[in-house]
């Protein structure tokens, strides 16, 4: 993962939780605080210490109910021993050579088509589609993607140009440089292989798979209805110590990479993967837990949640979903403004999951013929894709009556 690891909180809290940081030995007193555009702040965490970060006690240690998320930050961080002092950027530097040694001028436009972010994967980097589009850099040739490569301190590049609408959300990736595109990342201590040009990795989950890890799941039985290359079942397996996990993927290559990171990691024995469509899914009865990690939604897998729960028992659904906050005109008939503050975003992913519970409660009815209770336990905030949709998990605990 590409960056720096910090905890994005609120400005009025940010001194009470740095302290707690610091008292805890997991604030990485060699960078700054940085105050983001959005008013919020960004305290750098140390790496070894992301995986014991305990968001729900930090918030309890400032008595508040605020949003604290991990996010991965490459370019506002500065060392304190560079703060202040200009410095150049390694990639602009020898860029700016190779365009001298092809008799081009540098200039700002070019500047403004360098890559702002980019993913790294041990010694891959994965370029977004927005940078060197400029038809300049057609005239570099290879020469253009290795002095790319010498810049960001990387072997191989690659460029993601979208998420293709295949079914199985295969992302489109192009080689630049480099002889192939399996790559290994390390999250938490898990060792997850995959091939960028065959499937995702979404590093924004960071804090869903740490809260996952922390899991008891000892003596449970897990059912992850969305495998992909193991996001959640290796935390289950790894940390979580679930006694067994029934993985169901349809993407061949994602099952691919599964079946390797499994073997990776040493719990293969402990899981059994089901390659295909779940809704087609043989097994009834027989889950303490069930995860629905699919998003914007996972709804065409409640159902399968419902019937693959213990008819004695139940269990706990965690459903992950894409909620939208409201907008609203001002009175001034100006453009539509988001709902204001984080107590109306609470409010209405509160809804959605009342609204989800009493749904996973009628399925249960009519799958079971007898009254189940639905109890909300928790609702984990993710991530934000925009300033009004929000990546939330609904834990939910479901019993008969």
């Amino acid at each position: 993962m590409d960056g720096v690891p910090c905890l994005r909180v609120p400005q009025c809290q940010a001194q009470k939780l740095r302290r707690s940081l610091q008292s805890k030995g997991a604030l990485d007193l060699s960078l700054s605080l940085v105050k983001d555009s959005d008013g919020t702040v960004l305290l750098p965490i140390l790496a070894s210490c992301l995986s014991q970060l305990d968001l729900q006690s930090l918030r309890t240690t400032v008595a508040s109910d605020d949003d604290f998320e991990v996010v991965w930050s490459k370019s506002a961080l500065q060392s304190k021993k560079e703060k202040g002092r200009a410095s150049g950027s390694k990639l602009e530097k020898v860029l700016q050579d190779l365009l001298e040694s092809h008799g081009e001028r540098w200039t700002e436009e070019l500047k403004r088509d360098l890559p702002r972010s980019f993913q790294r994967h041990g010694d891959l980097v994965l370029l977004g589609d927005t940078c060197f589009v400029l038809p300049l850099w057609e005239n570099m040739d290879q020469q253009l993607w290795s002095t790319v490569a010498r810049g960001l301190g990387a072997k191989r590049l690659a460029k993601i140009r979208r998420i293709s609408r295949d079914g199985f959300r295969s992302p489109e990736v192009t080689m630049l440089l480099g002889e192939h595109s399996w790559v290994k990342h390390v999250d938490n201590g898990i060792s997850y292989e995959f091939d960028v040009t065959k499937c995702m990795f979404s590093a924004g989950n960071i804090t869903e798979k740490l809260r996952v890890a922390g899991f008891d799941c000892r003596g449970e039985t897990v059912v992850d209805l969305y495998a992909g290359i193991g996001y959640f079942t290796l935390p289950y397996l790894v940390h979580a110590k679930a006694s067994h996990v029934h993985a169901c993927e349809w993407n061949p290559n994602a099952v691919e990479a599964l079946k390797k990171n499994l073997e990776a990691n040493g719990v293969s024995d402990r899981c059994t993967i089901h390659q295909g469509d779940n809704r087609q899914l043989q097994l009834c009865g027989v889950a303490d837990r069930v995860n629905l990690g699919l998003i914007p939604s996972s709804e065409d897998g409640w159902s399968v949640a419902c019937r693959l729960l213990r008819r004695a028992t139940g269990g706990i659904l965690h459903i992950h979903q894409n909620v939208t906050s409201p907008v609203q005109h001002s009175t001034a008939g100006d453009a539509p403004q988001k709902v204001s503050g984080k107590k109306a975003d609470r409010e209405v992913w509160q809804a959605w999951a009342e609204d989800t519970a009493k749904h996973i409660a009628s399925l249960l009815k009519d799958f079971t013929g007898t009254q189940w209770t639905t109890n909300i336990q928790h609702i984990e905030h993710v991530k934000s894709y925009a300033p009004h949709v929000h990546h939330v998990v609904l834990d939910l605990e479901c019993r008969p009556s």
